[in-house]
């Protein structure tokens, strides 16, 4: 006999069936992924940040937040699966039933320790995807937006060129960088 757990409206029942009756079957876990921005005053201090770090203080902000019963979640497949501390872009990545607790505890994180260094900061959800490949498309649109209110804010072609390497870093494929900076310089002649 095995024992399966049920839950119920929050009530976890157990109930024992038989082993012969439980099939073999591969079931996709669900997860999402939230596309996340680190805003700091000091840009210098993203460079300082791990994956670790940032972890550690989602944990705690949803413990403080959702109490027990959010920490417990929290430590169930959550993980950071990409940051970039150039950008401050970091994808973390939740089972699908508790994500809205961590979008929940995003606003208060106030701050993350790293290395002994308390770097004041917030967390802007840029979006909330199925899967990390969406979360990269919806970024390459963003960084595309972002390029396109920067670009007339410069004062010269070099500041133009290092702002375009720095958006075209982000594809999705190693040769997409081509065809999107073929699309960017098709949609700079049309715009003058």
């Amino acid at each position: 006999m095995v024992a399966l757990a049920r839950r119920l409206d929050a009530k976890v029942l157990l109930t024992e069936v038989p082993a012969e009756k439980i099939e073999a079957t591969m079931v996709r876990v669900k997860s999402r992924h939230l596309l996340c921005e680190i805003n700091v005053s000091d840009r210098r201090d993203l460079l300082k940040l791990d994956d670790r770090a940032v972890k550690g203080t989602v944990k705690a902000a949803v413990a403080r937040t959702h109490g027990d019963y959010g920490a417990a979640l929290c430590s169930i497949r959550f993980c950071v699966k990409y940051l970039n501390a150039h950008t401050g872009i970091v994808f973390l990545r939740f089972p699908k039933d508790c994500y809205k607790l961590l979008w929940s505890a995003l606003p208060f994180i106030t701050s993350i320790e790293c290395r002994g260094r308390i770097i004041p900061c917030f967390f802007n959800c840029l979006h909330v995807g199925g899967t990390i490949r969406t979360c990269q498309k919806f970024l390459i649109r963003y960084n595309t937006r972002q390029l396109h209110r920067m670009l007339p804010k410069c004062k010269n072609e070099e500041e133009k060129r290092q702002i375009q390497k720095a958006i075209l870093s982000c594809s999705l494929t190693g040769g997409g960088d081509k065809a999107l900076e073929d699309e960017l310089d098709s949609e700079e002649e049309d715009g003058e």
